[in-house]
């Protein structure tokens, strides 16, 4: 199935974007301060159920197409790296945001859950970067791409429930790392860009 190298390099990856905060952390970060630490815990599994919902959207899309055509399959993989760039150089490039805790009314952790889910559910970007990402690490000598889709996703999402329960039980260092987010934003958009970019030039690399 996967290579060590290949899941290695995947579980980086993903740790080196969840490290950056971003909309999932910023969900968290604000649940748990507005409703206490169950519900910013429900709201990193609801993140996660989203996420678990993009993969399997994912996975059956673009697996059905590696079956139809694997050249159809490669063109999705270098529109995916070529999309990829585009969000390294953006990142790179854009000036560096001032997140925040937005203010709002306290809600039940089931609340809280099913938020997120949708927020993350109807995020297009989401969908876009799942297309994007996962299949630069799908290669169909390695067994069924359903299936490596699938593990793929599954440790992304396991791993994005680990970070954001994290998150959520560390309410005091929560608050220092919001508090000195405006610092880290200055660094987080030349991370990630580098991330995508590095993402993107490894189809070319290896088409060669």
């Amino acid at each position: 199935m996967f290579t060590l190298s290949t899941l290695s390099a995947f579980v980086i990856i993903v740790l080196g974007l969840f490290i950056i905060p971003g909309p999932a952390v910023l969900l968290v970060a604000t649940r748990t301060a507005q409703s206490g630490r169950k519900a910013g815990i429900m709201a990193g599994l609801g993140v996660a159920t989203g996420d678990l919902i993009h993969t399997l959207f994912t996975a059956v899309g673009l697996s059905a197409i590696l079956m139809t055509s694997s050249v159809a399959f490669n063109f999705i993989k270098f529109a995916g790296a070529a999309y990829l760039l585009y969000l390294g150089i953006r990142a790179i490039l854009e000036k560096p945001a001032n997140p925040q805790i937005s203010k709002v009314t306290p809600v039940s952790s089931i609340k809280a859950y099913t938020q997120a889910i949708l927020v993350e559910v109807l995020n297009p970007k989401t969908s876009l970067f799942f297309l994007a990402f996962l299949p630069q690490f799908i290669h169909p000598g390695n067994g069924p791409s359903f299936l490596q889709f699938l593990i793929l996703g599954l440790i992304f999402v396991l791993l994005s429930a680990i970070y954001t329960t994290f998150l959520a039980l560390s309410v005091q260092m929560l608050g220092r790392l919001i508090k000195r987010v405006a610092w880290i934003g200055r660094w987080s958009g030349k991370i990630v860009g580098t991330i995508y970019i590095g993402l993107g030039l490894k189809v070319a690399i290896q088409s060669q």
